[in-house]
């Protein structure tokens, strides 16, 4: 075995093949879930769920109380937003992407807020600040509730949450020994900066809903 291959997949030696199996289908699902999200596509909540039912068992089984959380929203979230994304404001339209109001911008920090508070009750019930890694866990559930929150309203401004959950999630994953879901984070932030950019071009080219 080559150190490299080593050094990135070592330490799944320990763990069950079912696990690795059902992670990688996992990532792969929420790798075509980013997609049609980038791409504006309904798809993003079918696939969305599939990935993330996959992800809340296993993390339940790996006791990631905070990551498996997030997971749980994220599976709720795209329930919700298949429902906004298919709903039609108009007899001929459907829910528009647009820029986030400034009542919205205040949603977003009571959102922010209360699923830091959410996390610290969680982590306080199960004693679990045992790793620095579990006040990081405390910040990329925040990012992303407000990211998937403002992704099922189609607001542009989900891109940039997202993107900085992606970025610390990168690190934090491999640290933690899930090289395959460290990759998939990997490429969600090459989606984030391209479905902003495309969103962005939407609203350009629609400049009367933004």
């Amino acid at each position: 075995m080559s150190p490299i291959f080593e050094f990135l997949f070592g330490q799944y030696k320990g763990y069950e093949t079912h696990q690795i199996v059902l992670e990688a289908i996992g990532v792969f699902f929420g790798l075509v879930s980013a997609l049609c999200s980038w791409k504006n596509s309904v798809w993003v909540y079918p696939t969305g769920i599939i990935s993330t039912a996959i992800f809340v068992y296993l993390l339940w089984q790996w006791e990631l109380l905070g990551d498996m959380v997030i997971q749980a929203y994220y599976f709720i979230m795209s329930i919700y937003g298949w429902y906004i994304w298919t709903r039609k404001v108009t007899p001929d339209t459907y829910t528009p992407i647009t820029t986030t109001t400034k009542k919205e911008h205040k949603t977003t920090l009571f959102i922010f807020l209360g699923a830091l508070l959410f996390i610290y009750i969680i982590y306080e019930a199960f004693d679990k600040w045992t790793s620095w890694t579990a006040y990081v866990d405390t910040l990329t559930t925040g990012l992303f509730f407000v990211g998937m929150w403002l992704l099922a309203k189609r607001k542009i401004e989900n891109w940039l949450y997202l993107l900085a959950g992606n970025i610390i999630s990168v690190p934090l994953y491999f640290y933690k020994g899930y090289t395959l879901s460290s990759i998939l984070y990997l490429v969600f932030i090459g989606i984030s900066i391209a479905g902003y950019y495309a969103w962005k071009k939407y609203l350009n080219n629609n400049p009367a809903i933004a």
